[in-house]
């Protein structure tokens, strides 16, 4: 059977597509130019319809009788004086065109006279920069011609600019960070103070496109994240530096925002998370965020080094092993931390050398949040104790194969009392509030994209995890809900996620006694114990005597009280 050739539109057709869009586009920009008149009056006929059925709409019924003999009126006497239809008709089209006109205004061809100040005079304070005395054709020279170097600019309302791409020349240094950190600065300090900024540096363009970043949500409060095992939602960020979005619910809304999320667990390469920021940046509420999502999974263990009680929440609750704030309890709680996690490392071990799964108690999560722990070293060298973070070794070193998780959390200027296990181990770390540039790349290792302020929100700052890029960060309102000052709404959802009172152990609890209306409560009068005859005969000729006295009653138990639900 002979091949039939294929048609020749399949042959050379996108040749043909793109000719034959072209022609029609031409056609229609031709017909718009030519019925742009008819264009016109139709629309301005269609508001003058509408215009009229909206006045018939509000007038009263009583009234519009008289409303009809009065157009009537109008229009018989149109009629009846000469060339009054062809009046009438031109003065119907010429109230059309009026009204079908184009009211939306004109585009503006370039910035008004105060954008032009503002783009020249920081033109002007780039000269120093990227100029160069041996450049025969300088991009920037003083009094030279700013719409060279800023080929794309916007402004917002008010005035000041939005976005900005700015050319400069082959030879600047844009390699280097010291070079960069000025150039930044000096857009910031010119654009506009307050805002924050971000730079993106194409260095084979030669262009660096400065963006102003919204504010981050501060409203959403702490709720159920939708995540799995083994991660913690560390707050919000901006939706261009991560590929993921969870829902969550702002009042009676839903809306997705994109997250922070830190994994831990078996296969983390960042186990151990390191919070710092100055008082009152939000350090305890990332705190109590994270315990409220390991407490699904996990056991927690809380040292409050603040003493104020911002985990008094959380005390006695399901989950919650401890929750110490004296130096003696916190040195117990963390020794046996430490003894906790060579436990299960020598289980999982004994479980791997013989062929077995890990034991179930080596699987569930244990969670180490210390809050200020630089608070109880100069306690523990003042009663000649053990610093407590040097307990911390063992479980930061190896932690993340036992399934624990340390979370440490402390003052910027504490940065220099922390041990160097927890400053070597932590490869997590969070800044909240404000801190200058050095101050946020010596901590995160490496700068932020953006340009630090001066005044932000309880909970703003900046996150790394391990070598990946900086983050900003807003954490979810989770503030302490035994405060009076902090509002019902907040209060309600931190109360809605914390888990059930802990019942004890053996169950005992102390009954209620019946008392008579009027009769004063009687302490039960204690119970001597039995007396138990001695035998006459001697030790040595009596085999039982030891079974005799292991019949001996105990005196009676001290009652265990429990916490009310």
């Amino acid at each position: 059977m002979a091949r039939r050739p294929l048609p020749r539109i399949l042959s050379n057709g996108s040749a043909q597509l793109a000719r034959s869009r072209e022609l029609a586009r031409t056609a229609a920009d031709s017909a718009t130019d030519v019925l742009h008149p008819l264009i016109t009056i139709t629309r301005g006929l269609r508001r003058l319809a509408a215009a009229g059925r909206r006045r018939w709409a509000e007038t009263p019924k009583e009234r519009r009788g008289a409303l009809l003999f009065l157009v009537a009126s109008v229009v018989l006497v149109v009629a009846l004086v000469p060339y009054g239809p062809l009046l009438a008709a031109i003065t119907l089209m010429a109230a059309a065109a009026w009204q079908g006109r184009d009211r939306s205004p004109a585009a503006s061809d370039g910035p008004d006279e105060s954008q032009s100040q503002r783009l020249k005079s920081l033109y002007e304070a780039l000269v120093p920069y990227f100029s160069a005395a041996e450049d025969p054709e300088p991009l920037y020279s003083h009094g030279g011609a700013w719409d060279k170097a800023f080929p794309t600019y916007a402004f917002d309302g008010g005035g000041r600019i939005s976005q900005l791409v700015v050319r400069y020349p082959a030879y600047f240094t844009d390699g280097e960070a010291e070079a960069r950190a000025r150039i930044e600065h000096l857009l910031a300090a010119k654009s506009g103070r307050g805002r924050e900024y971000h730079f993106t540096w194409d260095e084979e363009g030669n262009q660096l496109t400065v963006g102003v970043l919204p504010p981050l949500p501060v409203d959403i409060a702490a709720q159920r994240f939708v995540t799995t095992p083994g991660e913690t939602v560390l707050g919000f960020t901006d939706p261009t530096r991560v590929q993921r979005t969870l829902p969550l619910t702002h009042g009676e809304k839903q809306r997705d925002v994109p997250p922070v999320v830190w994994r831990t667990g078996l296969r983390s390469t960042e186990p151990h998370l390191l919070a710092l920021g100055r008082p009152g940046s939000g350090t305890s509420t990332l705190l109590r965020s994270i315990a409220l999502q390991a407490l699904l999974h996990g056991d927690v263990v809380i040292v409050d080094g603040g003493g104020t009680g911002e985990y008094a929440c959380l005390t006695g609750r399901d989950g919650v092993l401890a929750v110490e704030a004296g130096l003696a309890g916190v040195t117990a709680s963390l020794e046996w931390a430490a003894t906790e996690t060579e436990r299960r490392l020598i289980a999982a071990n004994q479980a791997h050398q013989a062929g077995d799964p890990p034991p179930d108690d080596t699987k569930r999560p244990l969670w180490i949040l210390l809050d200020r722990p630089t608070a109880f070293t100069h306690l523990a060298a003042t009663d000649g104790r053990k610093d407590p973070q040097l307990l911390l070794q063992v479980p930061l070193r190896h932690g993340r194969p036992a399934n624990v998780t340390v979370v440490v959390a402390d003052q910027l200027d504490s940065m220099d009392a922390l041990s160097e296990p927890v400053r070597q181990h932590t490869r997590a770390r969070v800044v909240l509030g404000p801190a200058t540039a050095d101050q946020l790349e010596s901590i995160l290792g490496a700068p932020p994209h953006t340009t630090p302020i001066d005044e932000l929100p309880p909970g703003r700052g900046y996150a790394r995890l391990g070598n990946g890029p900086v983050h900003r960060l807003q954490v979810p309102a989770t503030p302490n809900p035994y405060d009076d000052a902090t509002p019902d709404a907040l209060c309600e959802a931190v109360l809605d996620l914390l888990p059930p009172r802990t019942t004890p152990a053996d169950g005992e609890t102390i009954p209620e006694q019946d008392q008579s209306e009027g009769e004063p409560e009687s302490a039960p009068a204690e119970e001597e114990p039995e007396s138990v005859p001695v035998a006459a005969e001697e030790p040595e000729s009596r085999p039982d005597a030891a079974p005799a006295l292991a019949e001996e009653p105990l005196p009676n138990p001290v009652p265990v009280l429990t916490k009310e639900t």
